[in-house]
C-alpha cells in the first residue's frame, strides 16, 4: 500500500491544534498510540503480573511475583531490536544518550588503557563526544566539509591507526541532514585497527529503515524520544561478547549479560517503547512480522519524505535572499544528495529571530539554529543566525508551500 499522509496525520493527536510543525529535530511530535501506552504503563507498572504457565514449545511461564514494569523492560529490549535488526540480548537501555556514552566511557577503561587513541567527529553533539574527549586517552577529530556539512570518509584512513580504540560519529547531522558514509567508515576503521565504530543512528532512525549489519558498526545508539516516544535511549551491541571486555557497572551479572551497563529507567517510560516501534511499523499498512513491517513502513517513508526535501530545498533556491547551509553557494554545488529531511536556512539581512517570529504569526513552527562550533565555522554567525527546518511523518506538501510563502516575504 502506497504512503498515505492523511491516514498518517490521524495518528497524531496533537496536529489538531492548529499549529504546522517543522521542528522534528527538536520536538518530534508524540503519536496517540505511544502517550495512550506510557499512560498505562505508569498506572500498572507496579502490579504484579498474571502468571501463565508454559503452554508451548517455545514459552515461558511467568514467574511468581514478577512486576507488570519487567515485563515493560523487556518488551523494550525487543522492540529496540527489531528497529535495528538485532537481538534483544544485545541491547542497553538508558535514560538519555549522554547517560548511556558516559556508562560506555567508564565500563571501557580496561580499552582505553595504555595511552590509546579515540576518534571523533566536529559534526557531532558536544554532549556526547564530551563522554570521550576529557579522558587520559588522545583525542583526534574528524573534520567535515565545510562548504557542505558533509563528513569525508576518507580522512579516517589518517585517523586511524593501530593505537585507536573507539571511533564515534553520527550517522546524520540533526540540523543540516547531511549523511554520513558510515559503512565506508566503518571499514576504514577496521582493516587498520581493532577499534570499535560507535554511530548515533538517533536522526536516521526517525526517517530510515536500519539494518546495523550493514554498517560493520560495532555498537549504534538511539534516542527513542527522537522517534516521537519516551525520553529513553539504548545502546545496541553488535555481539554479546564484546560485553567481555568492559567492566561491570552493575555488579552480580554474568560477564556477557547486557544488564552489568544498564541504567536504572523509568519502567513506565519503558512501555512507550514497543508503541514508539509499532507505531513506525504500522504508518503504512503491511502484514508480517513487526521487523518486516518496519522494512517496508520505512522505506515508504523515506521515498515520501525525500520528495517533500526536494520540493523544500527547490522552493527555498528559488528565493535569492535565502542561504540554505552546506546546499547554496559555488562551494557547495548544491550539497550532497543524501540527506534527511532536514535543513537550515538564513535570510540575507535579516535576523533569525525575526525569521522565526514571522514563521511563529504564521503558524509554523520552527527553531532557530543553536550556536555551535561548526555553524559557527559555516558562518551562521556572520549572516544573524540561522532557522531549522525538519519534516516528520505527518508534513505535506502543503506545508512545504506555506512555509516558502512565509519566507519570501521576508526575502
Amino acid at each position: 500500500m502506497a504512503y498515505d499522509v492523511a491516514r498518517v496525520r490521524g495518528l497524531y493527536v496533537s496536529l489538531s491544534d492548529g499549529w504546522t510543525y517543522l521542528n522534528a529535530h527538536a520536538c518530534p511530535q508524540i503519536p496517540e498510540r505511544v502517550s495512550a501506552a506510557v499512560s498505562r504503563s505508569f498506572r500498572m507498572s507496579t502490579a504484579l503480573s498474571d502468571i501463565e504457565p508454559a503452554s508451548g514449545t517455545h514459552s515461558r511461564a511467568t514467574r511468581a511475583g514478577r512486576l507488570e514494569g519487567e515485563s515493560y523492560l523487556d518488551a523494550a529490549r525487543l522492540a529496540v531490536s527489531d528497529l535495528v535488526g538485532a537481538a534483544p540480548e544485545q541491547v542497553v537501555l538508558g535514560p538519555s544518550l549522554q547517560v548511556l556514552y558516559h556508562s560506555l566511557a567508564r565500563a571501557m577503561r580496561p580499552i582505553l588503557r595504555h595511552n590509546p587513541s579515540v576518534v571523533l567527529s566536529q559534526l557531532d553533539n558536544p554532549v556526547l563526544t564530551d563522554a570521550f574527549a576529557n579522558g587520559s586517552t588522545e583525542v583526534r577529530w574528524a573534520q567535515p566539509d565545510l562548504a557542505t556539512g558533509a563528513l569525508p570518509g576518507f580522512q579516517y584512513a589518517d585517523l586511524v591507526d593501530g593505537t585507536t580504540r573507539l571511533v564515534s560519529l553520527s550517522a546524520a547531522h540533526e540540523l543540516l541532514g547531511t549523511v554520513a558514509p558510515v559503512a565506508e567508515i566503518a571499514d576504514t576503521v577496521h582493516d587498520r585497527s581493532r577499534s570499535w565504530v560507535l554511530v548515533d543512528a538517533s536522526a536516521l532512525a526517525a526517517y530510515r529503515p536500519l539494518e546495523a549489519d550493514q554498517w560493520g558498526a560495532d555498537i549504534v545508539a538511539v534516542d527513542l524520544a527522537a522517534l516521537g516516544g519516551p525520553q529513553l535511549s539504548a545502546l545496541i551491541f553488535r555481539d554479546t561478547r564484546m560485553l567481555k571486555r568492559l567492566d561491570p557497572l552493575v555488579p552480580g551479572f554474568d560477564p556477557e549479560d547486557i544488564r552489568k551497563l544498564e541504567t536504572p529507567v523509568s519502567t513506565g517510560l519503558a512501555g512507550g517503547v514497543a508503541a514508539t516501534v509499532d507505531h513506525l511499523a504500522d504508518l503504512v499498512e503491511t502484514r508480517g512480522t513487526r521487523r518486516t513491517r518496519l522494512q517496508s513502513s520505512m522505506t515508504q517513508l523515506q521515498e515520501y519524505l525525500e520528495n517533500r526535501t526536494a520540493e523544500l530545498i527547490t522552493s527555498l533556491n528559488t528565493l535569492t535572499a535565502v542561504h540554505i547551509l552546506g546546499v547554496t553557494g559555488e562551494a557547495a554545488g548544491g550539497g550532497v544528495r543524501d540527506r534527511i529531511p532536514r535543513l537550515s536556512f538564513a535570510v540575507r539581512d535579516v535576523p533569525a529571530e525575526t525569521v522565526h517570529q514571522r514563521l511563529i504569526d504564521n503558524g509554523l513552527v520552527t527553531n532557530i539554529c543553536p550556536h555551535t562550533p561548526l555553524l559557527t565555522e559555516m558562518g551562521v554567525d556572520e549572516i544573524g543566525g540561522a532557522v531549522t527546518v525538519a519534516l516528520g511523518p505527518f508534513n505535506t506538501s502543503v506545508d512545504v508551500d506555506n512555509l516558502t510563502r512565509v519566507v519570501a516575504s521576508l526575502a
